[in-house]
């Protein structure tokens, strides 16, 4: 069979059996892509004349193991192959992380513009940085700037090392242990990015088993979605230069979150290849604020 062929054969395989997408791909035909060409060692996709080159039948085995446990385990498809792929490039990821599917990736691409300026970008802090990909990719933009990754979970640290190696970058990239900024005393940051626990309790109840597969952790912000990113507002005035700004991702908890704090001018980015929900503040508009970003930590 060609890798097209058994494409096609994977498809309708999991068309079958009504799977869940929504890490990296959002259709069969797409997952199947990835798993078969992944697994052929075929990506990214430079030549599309590959889809015409036969499988050998060891591989074909290989891939029919892991389109079982796909579709028996509902195990995500990054997770089977040890890998995933966000802002153009591959990272190891593993049942300790989140798979990555941020739209920070266009951010990066387009280097925060116009709120963040290039040349004066000297350190970055990817708070909550599970496997690391979003402060990497900037590392890789940013080439001048030092990046700390900080998480409070010692298991997807130890994921981003693999990542930080994987890239050559433990130059410029430092891998800390923290929850939140409490690792962070002194630090001080350009840019702050942040992709925090925010489903809510009730969306967390209701989330495809697929999700379920994903480290609670990573996940989990309390009753409203929003308990860690009240703390990452209320202190990270402390933690920013003079021009520095803050972007976090609060992804469908974005209504929940404007409604806390009606006065408070976020800016919601919006983003050509899709995604919702990543806000904007810089560290004047945090100081404004600070007292009412208090009053829902302390209540």
């Amino acid at each position: 069979m060609t890798i097209i062929d058994f494409i096609h054969y994977v498809e309708s395989y999991f068309n079958d059996h009504e799977l869940y997408y929504g890490h990296g791909t959002d259709n069969a035909f797409d997952e199947a892509a990835y798993i078969v060409l992944s697994m052929t060692k075929n990506l990214p996709l430079i030549d599309e004349a590959v889809y015409d080159n036969e499988i050998d039948s060891a591989v074909q085995k290989e891939i029919l193991t892991c389109i079982e446990r796909r579709v028996d385990e509902r195990i995500p498809a990054a997770y089977l192959l040890g890998e995933a792929w966000f802002a153009g490039l591959p990272f190891y990821v593993d049942e300790n992380v989140l798979v990555p599917r941020s739209p920070f990736a266009e951010l990066i691409a387009d280097e925060f513009l116009p709120w963040v300026n290039y040349s004066s970008t000297n350190n970055i802090l990817d708070l909550c940085s599970g496997s690391g990909c979003i402060g990497i990719a900037s590392a890789l933009v940013f080439t001048e700037a030092n990046v700390d990754l900080a998480d409070i979970s010692v298991h997807a640290l130890d994921v981003a090392r693999k990542n930080v190696s994987r890239y050559k970058l433990a130059d410029r990239v430092s891998v800390i242990e923290s929850n939140l900024y409490e690792g962070l005393q002194g630090q001080k940051y350009d840019l702050i990015v942040s992709n925090p626990p925010y489903v809510s309790e009730e969306e967390l109840s209701g989330l495809p088993e697929e999700y379920c597969q994903e480290p609670k952790l990573g996940l989990d912000g309390g009753e409203t979605g929003l308990d860690l990113v009240h703390h990452i507002l209320a202190y990270a005035d402390v933690h920013l230069t003079e021009q520095g700004v803050l972007y976090v991702e609060v992804g469908n908890t974005d209504v929940a979150l404007q409604a806390c704090y009606p006065n408070v001018p976020f800016l919601w980015i919006d983003f050509e290849q899709g995604g919702h929900g990543v806000f904007m503040l810089t560290k004047q508009q945090l100081e404004q604020y600070k007292e009412q970003f208090m009053v829902n930590v302390n209540s």
